[in-house]
């Protein structure tokens, strides 16, 4: 498990705004925390494009264009995760760390 592997995760149950049921994630925690960690940071993908909002990163994941919602990171445990499905190209990885760093200030 890498920063940047996109895996299917569930997301239920949810509270509030949060982005719910199963759907692709992308990896987002420390490559040294992941092996030790039960726990893995992740953003999830979101078909539903939304091209003017700077808190989400548009790439393509699996063939189909999808944004990244970086605006509903969270930590799940890791047996939320069902499998992995693909990994960000490094252009999207990098772009995502940027947007990451932007809005959260670390890397």
């Amino acid at each position: 498990m890498r920063r940047g592997d996109i895996y299917w995760c569930r997301l239920d149950p949810v509270e509030g705004s949060e982005m719910g049921k199963t759907r692709p994630c992308v990896v987002v925690s420390l490559d040294s925390l992941n092996p030790i960690l039960p726990t893995v940071a992740i953003c999830p993908l979101t078909s539903r494009l939304r091209p003017h909002w700077r808190t989400r990163l548009q790439v393509c994941s699996a063939g189909q264009a999808s944004d990244v919602c970086a605006d509903q990171i969270r930590v799940v445990s890791k047996s939320r995760l069902a499998g992995r499905i693909g990994r960000l190209s490094a252009d999207d990885a990098r772009a995502l760390l940027e947007l990451l760093t932007e809005m959260y200030g670390a890397r």
